[in-house]
C-alpha cells in the first residue's frame, strides 16, 4: 500500500527523555525517502511545542514545533471551543496552567468557585488536592482529563503520569471524567489529520501504546503500527483486544511497512 501522512508518538517510540531511541533515526529517514507528510502527536500535557523542537534537537533530530501537537495544546484548543468563559480549577503543573492563561482562559483560585475541573499529571498531587477534586466535583460541572496515560516511560522506572490522577480523582468523586483531550480521542484524530491534509486510509500511525497510539489509529480507519521500544511487552500485547496491523521490534524497521516488505 502507498501511504501519504504518518503521525508518530514521541515518547517510548522517537525519544526517551533526551536521547533517540535506537532505530528511531532509519525509521525517520524511512519517512521522509517515502516523501510521507509527518506530525508528532504526544501526550505531555506540560511541555509546548517548542520545547519539543528543542528536545529533537537534542537527540539529533530537526523537527519544527508547527509539526508538534500535545494534550496540552489539544485541551487548550477544546477548552477555549468549548469552554471559554467558565473559571476552570486546574490540578496539574503550571506549565499546563501557564498554556491555558496564554489562551486567555480564566482560572479559578478556589475549588468551590470551579466552572469545570481540569485534571492532569502533578508531581505535587497528595491528600489536598484529592479534597479540592471532591469540593470542586461536589457540584455537576464538566470533569476534564488531558490524557489517560497511567504512566510515562522514562529511563529508568517509569513514572506517573496524568491518568493516575484523573482516576484517583475518579475514585473519591464517585463519578468518571466527562472529557479526556490527548490520544485517543475524537479531537486528536481530527487535529492530526486536518494537519496532514489527507484522508485517514492513505495515512500510518506508529506508537508504543495500544490504548493510545494504536486505537487512535484504529478508530480513524489508518494503519497501525506498534513498536516495542516503549511501554507494550508481549504479555500486554496478548492480552489486549486492540490489534495492530504491525509490530515492529522499533522505528529502524518502519522502512519495510513503508515498502510493502512485510504482511
Amino acid at each position: 500500500m502507498s501511504y501519504r501522512g504518518i503521525v508518530l508518538d514521541v515518547d517510548g517510540t522517537v525519544v526517551r527523555g533526551d536521547e533517540p531511541i535506537p532505530g528511531a533515526a532509519a525509521g525517520l529517514d524511512a519517512v521522509e525517502d517515502a516523501g510521507l507528510d509527518r506530525v508528532f502527536l504526544s501526550n505531555n500535557p506540560i511541555a509546548r511545542p517548542q520545547a519539543y523542537e528543542s528536545r529533537f534537537e537534542t537527540a539529533g533530530f530537526a523537527v519544527d514545533r508547527e509539526e508538534v501537537f500535545t494534550a496540552g495544546t489539544l485541551t487548550t484548543q477544546y477548552l477555549r471551543d468549548e469552554h471559554a468563559a467558565d473559571r476552570l480549577f486546574v490540578i496539574g503543573e503550571s506549565g499546563l496552567e501557564a498554556q491555558l492563561e496564554a489562551a486567555g482562559l480564566r482560572l479559578a483560585e478556589e475549588p468551590n468557585a470551579a466552572e469545570a475541573l481540569v485534571a492532569s499529571i502533578d508531581r505535587g498531587f497528595g491528600y489536598e488536592s484529592l479534597c479540592d477534586a471532591i469540593v470542586a466535583l461536589d457540584r455537576p460541572i464538566p470533569f476534564i482529563g488531558t490524557d489517560p496515560d497511567t504512566v510515562i516511560p522514562q529511563d529508568g522506572p517509569n513514572r506517573p503520569g496524568s491518568g493516575a490522577i484523573i482516576h484517583a480523582i475518579e475514585g473519591v468523586a464517585g463519578r468518571e471524567v466527562d472529557r479526556i483531550c490527548g490520544k485517543p480521542s475524537g479531537l486528536a484524530r481530527r487535529t492530526a489529520l486536518d494537519y496532514l491534509g489527507h484522508a485517514a486510509d492513505d495515512c500510518l500511525v506508529v506508537g508504543d501504546r495500544l490504548d493510545t497510539d494504536i486505537q487512535l489509529g484504529a478508530a480513524a480507519g489508518m494503519t497501525t503500527v506498534l513498536v516495542r521500544t516503549g511501554v507494550t511487552d508481549d504479555e500486554a500485547l496478548a492480552a489486549s483486544p486492540i490489534d495492530p496491523d504491525y509490530v515492529l521490534d522499533s522505528l529502524a524497521d518502519l522502512d519495510a511497512v513503508l515498502d510493502g516488505r512485510v504482511d
